[in-house]
């Protein structure tokens, strides 16, 4: 994995065991030895975890009316928000396929810092420099800041523990101030647990990393990889990129239109999309709970009465409800707490059609 890009914590994860993969052509960690992947997730959804998230991208767009370039860009809708906010939105191509999901951080009228997926960092900023008039700026920033997310119930206690800004209301970011070192505290993340999403400059993350982990010891707390990542995103019905969102399946395939401006006059994609919304054909993102003894995959085949009628997109073995789960896309005709077939290599498993979340989580995230 030497071509492959390194988080500012690698050596961290390299003196902890940690099991290593290629996520977005970033080397990062899948799981730690003495957890797994169920104790990790166990420990977000009772106590508290962190996570490594650095391969995630950073870029700044900055200059006069830098909030309303973005605006005419992304889905949602910025004017919504104040300075101070941050807002999950979708970058689409013009026939309303989606390049990626991001979170943008209003910080003024005249800046918007972008946290988007880390393979498709480069791709969205050289359509934002294509389309920015004169006088705007557009940076990507993705070495120069990492990304670290405290989730769990017990997130508060950690980061009160090292003086970090704590209690804004989710969707809400602090600039703060931590040992001399700058970091921005926002109230998100990808689990559904309350937590928050810290974005230290890249040659400060393993010091903060550090004093997380010490600071989480009194709540049991453990370092996370991206596998417990992903059976809590799937938990919560959260898309993925690449699997439940891509440039073939719509924000209204997904069933994150709330995720759309549909009265702004511009945005990428928004014609297409408005077609789509007022006469939607296509398959439609649905959960499905197994209830016989299977685990979905992605691109598992779904049946009813011996035809096919969607696919799986995400599939996963829930930790909390210890059965497996799954997002698929679906034909519109396929109504919930129908009983359909998941083909898991070849055999049959029984599901019901839901809509997520799949849990509860004890401490809601907004």
């Amino acid at each position: 994995m030497a071509d492959l890009a390194h988080s500012p914590l690698h050596d961290r994860h390299v003196a902890l065991g940690a099991k290593l993969a290629d996520f977005g052509g970033w080397e990062m960690p899948i799981e730690y030895p003495g957890g797994g992947v169920v104790a990790e997730h166990t420990a977000v959804r009772e106590r508290v975890g962190i996570f490594d998230v650095s391969h995630l991208g950073k870029a700044t767009v900055a200059g006069p009316g830098a909030a309303d370039f973005v605006n005419a860009c992304f889905t949602n809708d910025l004017g919504k928000i104040g300075p101070g906010q941050a807002q999950y939105t979708m970058c689409c191509d013009e026939s309303g396929g989606v390049v990626d999901d991001l979170i943008q951080y209003l910080r003024a009228d005249d800046e918007v810092f972008l946290i988007p997926n880390a393979a498709n960092t480069a791709q969205v900023c050289r359509r934002l420099v294509a389309a920015a008039p004169a006088g705007i700026e557009v940076v990507n920033r993705h070495r120069e800041y990492a990304v670290i997310a405290v989730q769990g119930p017990r997130s508060d206690e950690v980061l009160d523990a090292l003086g970090l800004p704590t209690g804004h209301d989710y969707m809400q970011f602090r600039e703060a101030d931590w040992q001399g070192r700058q970091v921005i505290v926002c109230r998100t993340g990808y689990t559904g647990e309350r937590g928050y999403e810290l974005v230290p400059r890249w040659e400060d993350a393993t010091a903060l990393w550090d004093a997380l982990v010490e600071a989480m010891r009194p709540w049991d707390g453990m370092p996370c990889g991206l596998g417990a990542r992903d059976t809590l995103r799937t938990e919560m019905g959260y898309p993925l990129h690449g699997q439940d969102l891509s440039l073939d399946i719509t924000p209204v395939m997904a069933r994150s239109g709330w995720a759309v401006g549909w009265s702004k006059p511009a945005f990428w994609g928004r014609e297409a999309l408005l077609a789509e919304k007022a006469a939607p054909t296509t398959r439609i993102s649905r959960g499905l709970v197994v209830t016989g003894r299977g685990i979905p995959r992605a691109h598992c085949p779904v049946t009813l009465e011996g035809e096919v009628v969607g696919e799986v997109t995400s599939g996963t073995f829930s930790p909390t409800r210890k059965q497996g789960i799954a997002l698929a896309l679906l034909d519109r005709s396929v109504a919930l707490d129908t009983e359909v077939l998941i083909d898991v290599r070849g055999r049959g498993v029984a599901a019901t059609v839901v809509n997520p979340p799949f849990v509860q989580v004890q401490t809601r995230q907004d």
